[in-house]
């Protein structure tokens, strides 16, 4: 694909897709106008797409002193898309259409540490519940084009299997994708959770080509858009929860190192934190609970996670001198953290990095991860031989 035919995250032919389905676009022109694409590159996955059983061509849209054109619409049997969100103690799971909206989202409680295939032939399950009940059953179900879920640890993106991950016992080296497709023999996508929140706040942020998107939940991590496109690197970019930081006590993180950033930063240090002193929370959604009700030692550890996380976030900012920074996960809804993250990279990173710069809370909310996988995997499906983006 040339660099004109470049589109930001997604490959084209999804993209195209979404325009349709959208409602953005109704004929081949106003996709080539919209896309940026040639004309004949536009007409070429046109056709693909009306060969593939996705797209529909009937009808026709009004004149603008020539031929009429053929409106296109997206196939009302076209098919949908299971898509996941796994973290440490539950799940966000749903169906998209192939515009990448959701037709349903759930959340089940998930204990990562039962391991993958109890895990995994649990997702199924649901997975099969929910196409049952939303796609129908027998020849005139919707088909399910593929399968897609984040994992809250390092994956080798090639291979679809984790890799070294500080959380999830019994995971090492496991073959996600292969597992999964052998349930489903569809493309099958498996990525880092903070990669997909990346990719599905992308689509939020239009005109924002560089972003970094922070994860801060049960652990922390951060996804990297650049130039338009997820920046994997060999499957450990954007992994900042185990950067060294500085503070007056020590602490040993889940990885066996000490003073990592999720030691001190995460929601489950927080927790861990306000149970020595007599607060038994479950969940970083509790914890944020506590600080909405202006409990102050709640409110103390969180403002300080931020403080540590701006830290951090000040080398990479300077560094990579992104469009926006995006806070998203269960604590991004504390907003003394993201005052904090604010604080710090303001004060500490230069004019020149923070001119410009955004600080935000996520715009998508808690379906991020599952709208990129979404995207991500309709590429995979559209274009198998080159699905990775």
């Amino acid at each position: 694909m040339s660099g004109k035919d470049r589109l930001p995250v997604r490959g084209a032919q999804g993209e195209l897709l979404r325009l349709v389905a959208g409602g953005r676009a109704e004929s081949r022109a106003e996709l080539a106008r919209l896309s940026g694409l040639a004309a004949s590159s536009v007409s070429l996955r046109v056709e693909e797409l009306i060969g593939s059983g996705l797209l529909v061509e009937e009808g026709s849209g009004g004149s603008r002193g020539g031929r009429r054109p053929r409106l296109l619409r997206l196939s009302p049997t076209a098919g949908v898309l299971a898509v996941a969100d796994l973290g440490a103690h539950h799940a966000r799971l749903g169906l998209l259409d192939l515009s990448g909206d959701p037709i349903v989202v759930e959340e089940h409680p998930c204990d990562i540490t039962r391991g993958p295939e109890a895990v995994l032939d649990w997702l199924a399950d649901v997975f099969d519940g929910l196409l049952e009940r939303h796609a129908g059953t027998g020849p005139s179900a919707i088909p399910l084009r593929g399968v897609g879920t984040g994992v809250p640890g390092p994956v080798e993106p090639s291979a679809g299997r984790v890799v070294s991950p500080s959380r999830m016992p019994g995971w090492n080296s496991f073959p996600v994708a292969e597992h999964l497709r052998r349930r489903y023999d569809l493309p099958v996508l498996v990525e880092n959770d903070a990669n997909l929140m990346a990719v599905g706040e992308a689509r939020a942020w239009p005109g924002h080509d560089n972003l970094m998107v922070l994860k801060a939940g049960t652990g922390i991590g951060c996804g990297l858009v650049v130039g338009g496109r997820l920046h994997r690197g060999r499957g450990a970019a954007g992994d900042i929860s185990h950067v060294r930081v500085r503070t007056d006590a020590s602490a040993t993180c889940s990885c066996g190192h000490s003073d990592c950033l999720e030691a001190y930063a995460s929601g489950a240090a927080l927790i861990a934190a306000l149970a020595g002193q007599g607060m038994a929370l479950e969940r970083p959604a509790d914890l944020v609970a506590r600080v909405d009700d202006g409990v102050p030692e709640a409110t103390a550890l969180v403002r300080n996670a931020g403080r540590l996380i701006g830290e951090v976030l000040t080398v990479l900012v300077n560094f990579f001198n992104p469009d926006a920074v995006v806070v998203g996960g269960s604590l991004s809804a504390a907003e003394p953290l993201i005052s904090a993250v604010r604080a710090a990279v303001y004060e500490r990173c230069l004019p020149l990095a923070t001119r410009d710069l955004e600080i935000a809370a996520t715009r998508v909310g808690r379906d991020a991860a599952l709208l990129g996988a979404g995207a991500l995997l309709l590429d995979a499906v559209l274009s198998p031989d080159q699905a990775r983006v």
